[in-house]
């Protein structure tokens, strides 16, 4: 992945940040029902997207070092969002506003290559992620998982990882526990 590290290194060094911003763990950088169309560049730590859908959150995705992550309904709407973005623990971001951001992809050929390149990434994440909901078993769904994404479990509490597999914490622990 010398790509991906290159990709962090221009992004971390490119002048469109405009502050450095400490998380706690619960910390929120976005609460559902306000508009956020910032871009964060995670430098250290871990943030989850989820949803409340009956009082119950339901984990949407996982961000880690070298990740970046927004709100993405309200990046490309402007409107509010329905999604809340917590700190999973200590985290250090960079602040980026969409102004800022999308002068910079749009500056060259390379940087809207990367851009677009990106976008592509994130669809076929979704796409994948699609698919693992779609599997009627757990033990199928935390496969895929593992295969797309074995540092979830280095980075992820297991009661979230449960959630987003559409399982209960007991599942999890006996499937982990199969191997």
């Amino acid at each position: 992945m010398p790509q991906e590290s290159s990709v962090f290194q221009q992004l971390r060094e490119a002048p469109i940040w405009d502050q450095q911003l400490p998380l706690k763990r619960g910390d929120y950088l976005q609460h559902a029902g306000l508009s956020n169309t910032n871009v964060y560049l995670i430098l250290e730590g871990c943030l989850r997207i989820y949803i409340l859908e009956n009082d119950e959150e339901q984990n949407i995705r996982f961000a880690y070092q070298n990740n970046l992550i927004t709100a993405l309904d309200s990046f490309t709407s402007g409107e509010a969002s329905q999604f809340y973005i917590q700190s999973l623990r200590k985290s250090q971001v960079l602040v980026c506003s969409k102004k800022t951001f999308t002068e910079f992809f749009s500056q060259s050929p390379e940087r809207q290559t990367l851009w677009i390149s990106s976008l592509h990434q994130l669809i076929n994440e979704q796409l994948e992620r699609e698919v693992d909901l779609l599997q009627s078993s757990p033990a199928k769904r935390l496969a895929r998982v593992l295969k797309r994404s074995p540092q979830l479990f280095q980075e992820v509490p297991h009661k979230y990882i449960a959630n987003y597999l559409r399982m209960s914490p007991e599942t999890l622990s006996r499937l982990l526990n199969l191997d």
